[in-house]
């Protein structure tokens, strides 16, 4: 079984991987030149104001009484400059959103190992291509930016990591901070003549970034006074900084100024995915270059957003996030960032059609160059087509055919953009088909272990000449497929996806007798109930499948399975059992409707669940009040979260009172990661897998499955099982193991919900948290599984294997629904859902070995332990 385990693991942690080769290539290639607009640029300088976290609604809006919540911004749209909406792509972080703003293309997402801080591939960027770039704000941005510049004229100044807590004082602090120093620093180069004459060279950028306002979101959410409070202080702010740099550079009219977001965020507090609230942010630009407000008499956004905002008549100009680095480029005359995927938003610029038309140029230029360093065929742009692109927009530039030669480059640009996907997808398919192989062949060998370990179809055995040919043949395939990789000087993973299916199609072939003995079998069965239940298990996996796109569908099977002793008439011999699996499949049914996000006494776990309880009062009154995190409730959350999985070992190993030990244990650490209801989830869900383990001893005697009745509260799970009371598995078991399933699907979190263990900024930290908080419930469910399989007579492995094929089988569907186009919402979605479903199907290998442990184990001071084998 270990074996077994360890290579299920390696299979599909490979599985898992193979997802971000397929569908998350870095967009990253080398070896272009630099390429800038050759015209004299319109700003000297660029101010650039990144407000982390800002809502493009929530700026746009105006509060009940008709006042702009940002009245200096909202002066700028309608007098001064030019406004719209930025499109921003998932994962909506802080980090990829910088990246796209100032180096032009959307993150590898290799940066998440990194947490979104660090860069895993050195970059360009506007910063880089700079004079001088000047930089105020957090610690985790502005780094990455200097460390990935050559030369040294990228400098920041970062207040320490300490700073940006949630809870321990007022965020806007740290905007204030910002603005602060930025008046210091000027102040400061009037009397060096150094940095005074640096500050007045040409291609200078000065970056404010202003954190305060995603910090307030996360801890008091986006709706709220003081995240609207801290929109104000922005815009007195960025007021200020605008009057202050005008006076110092003497209003020479050199100054264009940008103010925009990296991502907003959900009504609750989080980002990271793609809801529409998280990827539309705001864009404010003005100053040198910049376009004036241009009213309309009429404009049509399918947001409707317009009205809301009552912007109706100013013009409304949408990009994507990454079409904001070449207009920072364009103004101050910088090559484009090498690996820019942005297309120019020529409405915001104020200059002549000579030099948007240049400007255009230039990034079709710079894109065109990416895709030439691919050295890939493509048919829409072979190399005689580029030159005749380029040299004809070139001449139309001449004979001052602007819009014409405009046209031809946005033409070439989507051209030459269309064979950068080309580039990064060329292996899709083959990849693709490889993973498909693998799963296939990985399910089908379950399948196969399973009826002949497991039941009593076969009993058929190896041929031993037959099993040495299969390994020759099988050898020589793999080497085939190596060396076709070989001298396609493939990556190393591609051996990996690709030989994988060779080992795993060998195991299966290799049991052709049992092959045959289950076609014989199946050939002699009744035609219509093999389609029956072949419809009833795919419409079981579809049920499982739809649940993630509509957590109501939980609902709906959990009111199923209320019915369920109804149906199969068991409430006639289990009455009370039936009474209360049906009021508390009831009772569980209501949380996926909710908004997402023993004999002896355990007094000791108790007074645990009394301690965590007013933890959780104490710490969340200290951050209403704004007073921090108490220490003494930081060291009692961790000490609670180290001990949970300890203090089960300690109690005895009956049935209920281990039970009950694991269920009260854990209880505490999902309180003090609770801020609302669903703290009394784990309770709720608990008393069903207590009501399930009587229900499926009563349904084994129901249908005379069991091999010699036993009292529930006599068992212990540390007794040494006789492997011959073991059963063979029955068609019944198959649903016992999609209960377990479904019952594992449930469970949600708040981002708020880690404030009892820290509240500054630390992603792994936080990250890890919250998935011991969603790992929480299927340990309970997996204790609860444990305890089924003992109480109807079957080995850990026999049940274990069951869900093994229904998850994969899931996996596999969801591997199909992965898609690289359509809205960003829909991409990331199905990506993220084949990921949870992979990652879900790590957890349960990995979770039948914990549940053993909790359940079996016992950690005595005196005496030994007795151990079991199952």
């Amino acid at each position: 079984m270990l074996i077994f385990i360890i290579a299920g693991l390696l299979v599909h942690c490979v599985f898992l991987a193979s997802i971000f080769d397929i569908y998350f290539t870095s967009p990253l290639v080398h070896g272009m030149t630099p390429q800038r607009t050759p015209l004299p640029p319109p700003a000297k300088r660029l101010v650039l104001f990144i407000a982390d976290g800002l809502r493009a609604d929530t700026l746009y809006e105006l509060d009940d009484n008709g006042t702009p919540q940002a009245p200096y911004l909202r002066n700028i749209i309608e007098y001064k400059g030019s406004w719209g909406v930025s499109h921003t792509h998932v994962p909506t972080e802080s980090r990829p959103g910088h990246v796209a703003l100032i180096a032009g293309f959307y993150e590898d997402v290799s940066a998440v190992a990194k947490g979104w801080k660090e860069n895993p591939v050195e970059f360009d960027s506007v910063f880089n291509e700079s004079k001088y770039t000047w930089s105020w704000g957090s610690p985790d941005i502005l780094p990455m930016f200097a460390k990935g510049a050559s030369g040294d004229h990228v400098y920041t100044y970062c207040y320490t990591a300490e700073k940006e807590d949630f809870g321990a004082q007022d965020a806007t602090k740290l905007d204030t901070w910002v603005f602060d120093h930025v008046k210091n620093f000027f102040r400061a180069a009037r009397s060096n003549q150094t940095l005074f004459s640096k500050v007045n060279e040409e291609k200078v950028v000065l970056f404010l970034h202003l954190l305060g306002i995603d910090t307030n979101g996360h801890a008091h959410r986006p709706n709220s006074r003081e995240y609207k409070d801290n929109i104000r202080k922005v815009d007195e702010g960025i007021n200020d900084i605008v009057s202050m740099l005008e006076d110092f550079y003497g209003n020479d009219g050199k100054t264009a100024f940008i103010l925009t977001s990296d991502h907003g965020m959900t009504d609750w507090g989080s980002h990271g995915a793609g809801h529409p609230s998280e990827t539309l942010t705001p864009l404010i630009a003005w100053g040198a270059g910049v376009n004036y407000p241009q009213k309309v008499t009429f404009q049509f956004f399918e947001d409707e957003f317009l009205k809301e905002w009552k912007l109706e008549k100013w013009k409304r100009l949408d990009v994507n996030q990454a079409d904001i680095a070449p207009l920072m480029a364009s103004l101050i005359g910088v090559p484009f960032p090498l690996n820019s995927v942005g297309i120019l938003p020529l409405d915001y610029l104020n200059n002549s059609a000579h030099f948007k038309a240049e400007s255009m140029f230039t990034n079709a230029v710079q894109i065109l160059e990416q895709f030439k360093v691919s050295k890939l065929t493509f048919k829409l742009l072979s190399d005689t087509e580029q030159i005749n692109i380029l040299r004809k927009a070139r001449s139309y530039i001449h004979q001052e055919k602007y819009h014409e030669a405009v046209s031809l480059c946005k033409t070439l640009i989507s051209l030459a953009l269309e064979g950068l996907s080309y580039y990064h997808t060329y292996d899709r398919l083959f990849l693709g088909i490889s993973v498909v192989m693998g799963f296939v062949g990985w399910t089908s060998y379950v399948i196969l272990l399973i009826v002949k370990t497991h039941t009593s179809l076969t009993r058929s055995t190896h041929d031993k000449a037959s099993t040495v040919l299969l390994l020759y043949g099988f050898g020589a395939i793999g080497v085939l497929i190596a060396f076709f990789l070989l001298i396609q000087t493939c990556p190393w993973t591609y051996y990996i996806y690709c030989l994988l299916p060779v080992p795993v199609w060998y195991a299966v072939v290799k049991e052709f007798r049992v092959i045959q003995d289950l076609a014989s079998l199946l050939l002699v069965f009744p035609l219509g109930q093999s389609i029956g239940f072949l419809v009833a298990g795919a419409l079981g996996i579809e049920i499982l499948v739809f649940s993630f796109f509509y957590r109501s569908t939980l609902t709906v099977g959990l009111i199923a399975f209320a019915g369920w002793p109804l149906i199969t008439r068991l409430w006639a011999q289990a009455k009370v059992t039936t009474l209360s699996w049906t009021l508390l499949c009831l009772l569980l049914a209501m949380f996926p409707l909710m908004p997402v996000v023993g004999r002896e006494p355990n007094i000791s776990l108790m007074l645990s669940i009394a301690l965590s309880t007013y933890v959780v009062n104490s710490t969340h009154s200290s951050l209403q009040h704004k007073q921090g995190l108490p220490v003494i409730n930081q060291i009692i959350s961790w000490t609670t979260l180290a001990s949970s999985l300890f203090v089960p070992l300690l109690s005895p190993t009956f049935f209920f009172q281990r039970l009950l030990s694991i269920l009260l244990s854990l209880m505490s650490p999902y309180l003090l990661l609770s801020t609302g209801y669903e703290a009394l989830f784990p309770l709720v869900l608990s008393g069903l897998m207590f009501s399930w383990i009587y229900m499926e001893k009563e349904a084994l005697q129901h249908y005379g499955d069991s091999l010699k009745p036993k009292v529930l509260a006599v068992l212990n799970f540390s007794y040494t099982t006789d492997i011959t009371q073991f059963r063979q598995l029955h068609l019944d078991d198959i649903r016992r193991s999609f209960f377990f399933v479904s019952f594992c699907l449930f469970g949600n979190f708040d981002p708020a919900s880690i404030y009892c263990f820290l509240t500054v900024f630390n992603p792994f930290i936080m990250g890890s948290l919250l998935v011991w908080k969603i790992v929480i419930p299927f340990v309970l469910v997996s204790c609860a599984f444990e305890a089924v399989q003992v109480t109807t007579q079957l080995s850990s492995k026999s049940l274990f294997l069951i869900v093994l094929v229904i998850s994969d089988l899931m996996a596999l569907h969801f591997f199909f629904l992965v898609k690289d186009y359509g809205s960003w919402l829909d991409i990331g979605t199905s990506i993220s859902h084949y990921v949870l479903v992979m990652v879900f199907t790590i957890f349960i290998m990995l979770l039948s070995g914990l549940a053993q442990l909790l359940t079996t184990k016992r950690i005595e001071l005196w005496g030994r332990t007795k151990r079991h084998s199952m």
